[in-house]
């Protein structure tokens, strides 16, 4: 018998895995609540001194503005410390 890969299932990911290890990070950081929406993605950067790549994190609490921070590096070289420094915190 073989086995049978569905080519529609998801994917392991690396991005997926440390997009939720980013996530937790901001949700400890700024104290935020489990249902609190955050988003963790990949840009392009076109400003002058940028590297090509930078990750924007975006924070969505209901009834109030969306925040975004941004971090002018990867995704996987996203750490702990830079993201309490983009979001002005302590570790």
């Amino acid at each position: 018998m073989t086995k049978f890969d569905n080519p529609f299932a998801p994917k392991f990911s690396r991005l997926k895995v440390k997009s939720s290890e980013i996530k937790g990070w901001v949700r400890e950081l700024l104290s935020l609540p489990d249902d609190t929406p955050i988003t963790v993605a990949e840009l392009a950067c076109r400003d002058e001194g940028c590297p090509d790549i930078e990750t924007v994190i975006g924070v969505l609490e209901p009834d109030k503005p969306i925040v975004k921070f941004r971090l002018h590096s990867t995704m996987t070289e996203v750490t702990k410390s830079a993201v309490a420094e983009a979001t002005g915190t302590k570790v």
